[in-house]
């Protein structure tokens, strides 16, 4: 008979769950043992567990099912915590298998013993520990269930390590994936008869929305009844570029937010909702729509959004409308002086068909938006919780779930060393992802928010809080200290040079592109 653990990795692969990120310690041996038992799970190793869960979220946003995450206890769950917050916002479908203390040893209160229920809670849709053998199947089946959906989410499944170990049964047979919801026909005909009010009205588009099918449908709408297209400021995955519909992105900063909606009198959200301020700022607005202004809910996280899209074409009769699509554009590459718009430049002109960017880039990054907008269509993975230290795992997780795809991160100098580790993953798996640093030596982005937020004139002693230098970070050291193979460029040519060589090979490169 089986153990535990070769039930539970059994009925993971069988309900297609075959790809687990790990960070395991002495209660998940019996996991890691039987990984030999089960070769259809591949189990991709990292040393630090913010990588485990920001490339899980990575995988889940580009597969479109889950890994599994094997996360040693409560602090191994808490050292991921803040990549589950960021897949949590982007509602990516995942397995978190956290193992625990065997049950009969709990009582003890061994210095590893934690609430690891209480953990999980706040960033799983889905909590469950497994209090035995026989139950062991049935709890993973629902827990792929809960991070399937829909809404598809995070669910963390606790196995004490005895249930692990114990003879366990057999695997169990996974049902059909549950469909997305339809939406009500009489939601459709209240949001037609919106649009077709005449007055000032948006569409917001994020989540299912922002794939090609739903694009399409959404544009036409627009295009139709000349209502503005919108998606979110960071979308989990957005997919762009010439011969697709270009929705504009939500500014990060509210006081353009508030001018991008002026004077909308009905917003249609799908999959998203009203926009508010990311922070408060003295005596500045927290919810951003203009005053009067209407939200209606076409579709929710649990509904085919795409599908209710071209419901709505159909009921403004708007079949015959051809969408507005992005032309082909490829910026001039830059020369001289290493800027973020050269850096931006260098991308546009140079990025391959199909790539996938992970953008982490922050303040410098921005450039490289809308330089790309116009190059071969590609795929975009954003910051969905803002909190940072997302930017490599993603990256990571999106290059085991498209190997076939080049995958560039797009990574912030202060931002890279929260989980700089993953490029240990990249090179252990030969993964095919250029990694970017722009490395302007600073959190610029603190620098622009001290003083938005109001806050003293700063002095030396503050400004040195948000200075990276003393000493300089060398990633070019650190990349080959890991595997990578690595540059500097100081000059737009040699950025250049180097991101056109990183495009036509294959594997793991890092470019520091100091600014």
């Amino acid at each position: 008979m089986m153990n535990g653990a070769q039930v539970l990795i059994r009925t993971l692969v069988g309900a297609g769950v075959d790809v687990c990120f790990a960070n395991p310690g002495t209660s998940e041996m019996h996991f890691v043992a039987a990984l030999d038992a089960v070769p259809a799970m591949r189990a991709v190793l990292a040393l630090f567990e913010g990588v485990v869960t920001g490339a899980a979220d990575g995988y889940g946003r580009m597969a479109d099912r889950p890994a599994a995450t094997l996360l040693h206890l409560g602090p191994g769950l808490g050292n991921g915590m803040a990549n589950l917050h960021n897949a949590m916002r982007a509602r990516t479908p995942m397995v978190n298998v956290i193992g625990d203390h065997a049950t009969y040893h709990k009582q003890y209160d061994a210095p590893l013993e934690s609430d690891i229920e209480g953990y999980a809670r706040l960033v799983s849709r889905f909590v469950r520990t497994t209090q035995t053998p026989a139950a062991l199947a049935g709890d993973a089946l629902a827990a792929i269930a809960a991070a399937n959906g829909p809404p598809s989410g995070i669910a963390s499944l606790i196995l004490p390590a005895d249930v692990s170990w114990l003879p366990a049964g057999e695997p169990a047979a996974a049902p059909p994936r549950k469909p997305a919801e339809p939406v009500a026909a009489s939601t459709i005909d209240a949001v037609a008869r919106v649009l077709r009010s005449g007055k000032p009205a948006a569409l917001l588009l994020n989540g299912g929305a922002l794939r090609e099918r739903g694009l399409l449908a959404a544009s036409r709408v627009a295009q139709h009844t000349g209502a503005k297209l919108l998606c979110d400021t960071f979308p989990a995955r957005l997919e762009r570029g010439a011969g697709l519909p270009a929705p504009e992105r939500l500014n990060y900063l509210a006081e353009l937010t508030t001018a991008q909606l002026k004077d909308l009198a009905h917003l249609v959200v799908v999959e998203s909702r009203a926009p508010v301020s990311f922070f408060a700022y003295p005596e500045k607005p927290s919810y951003l729509l203009p005053a009067g202004c209407e939200v209606h809910e076409l579709a929710s996280p649990a509904h085919d959004s795409s599908a209710a899209l071209e419901q709505l074409v159909e009921a403004l009769g708007a079949g015959a409308t051809p969408p507005q699509l992005q032309p082909t554009q490829r910026p001039e590459l830059a020369s001289g002086a290493l800027t973020a718009e050269a850096v931006g430049r260098a991308i546009g002109a140079l990025l391959p068909e199909h790539a996938i960017v992970a953008d982490e880039g922050n303040t410098a990054g921005v450039f490289t938006g809308w330089l790309t907008a116009g190059a071969p269509p590609h795929s975009w993975l954003c910051l969905t919780g803002g909190a940072i230290g997302q930017g490599m795992p993603l990256a990571t997780g999106a290059a085991v779930a498209c190997p076939e795809r080049k995958v560039i991160s797009l990574e912030a100098d202060g931002s890279a060393m929260y989980t700089v580790q993953a490029l240990w993953t990249q090179a252990r798996e030969a993964l095919d992802v250029t990694t970017v640093v722009l490395s302007n030596r600073s959190y610029a982005i603190l620098n622009m928010e001290l003083g938005r937020v109001g806050a003293t004139p700063p002095g030396p002693r503050a400004l040195s809080m948000l200075d990276l230098s003393r000493p300089t970070l060398d990633f070019v050291s650190i990349a080959r200290g890991m595997g990578v193979n690595a540059a500097r460029a100081q000059t737009a040519d040699e950025f250049n040079r180097l991101f056109q060589v990183a495009m036509s090979e294959r594997g793991p490169q890092l470019i520091e592109a100091v600014l």
